[in-house]
């Protein structure tokens, strides 16, 4: 089977896995009573992202190659959220909230360094067989967008969104991929013979990215970044079911199928992605992350402005401008990082790409978000005092993503040099 169609299979499974639980558990969690703990979930991705990704990106640098390493993390991922699913099941609305957190803590520590691995993987591989990453990798990638969005839809229009059954969604398609992954082609490991020093051998050496200052300004930026990852990930879904609390709204398509309405993000993000082998030649990384910037700011104010019924349209602007909030960062800032760095660190430093995002900007954003949303939103026992709370929250991440943009664009120093982007040189 063609290359290329091997790893569209790859990222398409790498993200229906994902997106099966990643916009609804905020839904379901709401509906057996942890609301308020809602954030404190969605953080857990990113406190597992702080260091697993790095470590498992230098085990697939130095000892387990990428692409088994990614079958195995898969497969005990799944088992852990189909154990969370048969728990919440048996607890019904009886949910004990250090139960469910335990299962979906270690399903996401094991999930969340595959992101990471997929990447490493398709890159190892594509350049194995002498292909172009910033052209090749970007059309590959859309289809791991369309895999969550066709898993987010299954579980809307199933009914799946509301309750634990999205867990064994999410669980059949890891086994899945465990199995699809071991009949993709090998990803060396460094087996170098020379001697080397102790941060050597542990595939420390990515870190070392952080005395270039420019590596460490964008480390530090893309950290800031993605304190907005996860936020709409985690609120998003309940806060425009929650209109269906009011007449007014009770009705609308929007307030009853969020999940379906929130897919319009994925779908703009599939025609993003296919932007940036363009927008990264013709701007640079400094633009194309401004642009993610500003993109998250009218991410957020739209979100406090909108509304399911004649503000519908606002919502709809919020899924269009995602694509390029989230693409124009995470896929770009992947690829920006692997043009950068060295093929014998190429996994180590996905991962410390990673942990800045994912892990401590995540971590940092969710936990922030929480804190937040519980005081303007789930402090209040009137639901128009919440309704009205959910539109400060929104202002308030929009403002702190401007004030990122504004400070970026003051603080990176990047010249862009068209010829740079136009192939990986290591």
């Amino acid at each position: 089977m063609n290359i290329k169609i091997r790893l569209t299979i790859l990222n398409f499974l790498q993200f229906a896995v994902w997106g099966a639980y990643l916009t609804s558990m905020g839904n379901y969690l709401g509906s057996v009573g942890l609301g308020p703990k809602i954030g404190l979930f969605y953080a857990m991705q990113g406190i597992v992202s702080i260091f697993l990704p790095a470590i498992m990106g230098i085990v697939a640098d130095r000892w387990i190659q990428a692409q088994r390493l990614l079958g195995i993390c898969h497969a005990l991922a799944a088992l852990f959220l189909v154990a969370a699913g048969v728990y919440g099941m048996n607890a019904g609305a009886n949910v004990e909230f250090s139960k469910l957190f335990t299962l979906y803590s270690l399903s996401v520590a094991f999930y969340m360094p595959t992101i990471a691995l997929s990447n490493s993987v398709a890159y190892t591989i594509l350049i194995g067989n002498n292909f172009d990453t910033i052209k090749a990798f970007p059309p590959i990638r859309t289809f791991g967008t369309i895999g969550f969005i066709c898993a987010m839809l299954f579980v809307d229009f199933t009914g799946f969104q509301v309750n634990y059954s999205q867990f064994f969604v999410s669980g059949v398609l890891g086994i899945i991929l465990f199995l699809y992954s071991f009949t993709l082609p090998k990803c060396p490991i460094n087996t170098s013979s020379e001697k080397q020093s102790i941060s050597d051998a542990f595939g420390l050496k990515a870190f070392a990215l952080f005395k270039d200052r420019k590596m460490a300004t964008f480390f530090i930026f893309s950290m800031l970044l993605g304190v907005s990852l996860q936020i709409t990930n985690g609120y998003a879904n309940p806060f425009i079911s929650s209109f269906k609390d009011f007449p007014d709204f009770a009705n609308t398509w929007g307030a009853n199928h969020a999940n379906a309405l929130i897919s319009l993000s994925q779908v703009s993000e599939t025609l993003c992605i296919l932007l940036i082998p363009f927008f990264l030649r013709r701007f640079g990384i400094k633009k194309v992350m401004l642009m993610s910037m500003f993109a998250w700011v009218l991410r957020f104010g739209l979100f406090g402005l909108g509304n399911p019924g004649s503000g519908v349209w606002m919502f709809i602007l919020s899924m269009i401008v995602y694509g390029i909030a989230f693409d124009f960062f995470n896929v770009s800032g992947s690829l920006y990082v692997d043009k950068e760095t060295d093929k014998s660190i190429r996994s180590s430093a996905q991962g410390v790409f990673m942990m800045m995002t994912n892990g401590f900007g995540a971590t940092i954003g969710m936990l922030a978000a929480g804190e937040v949303v519980n005081h303007f939103v789930y402090s209040q026992t009137n639901t128009l005092a919440q309704l009205k709370g959910w539109e400060s929250a929104w202002y308030v991440f929009a403002i702190y993503s401007l004030i990122v943009a504004v400070a970026f664009a003051f603080i990176f120093k990047y010249k862009h040099q068209p010829e740079d982007m136009k192939e990986i040189s290591h």
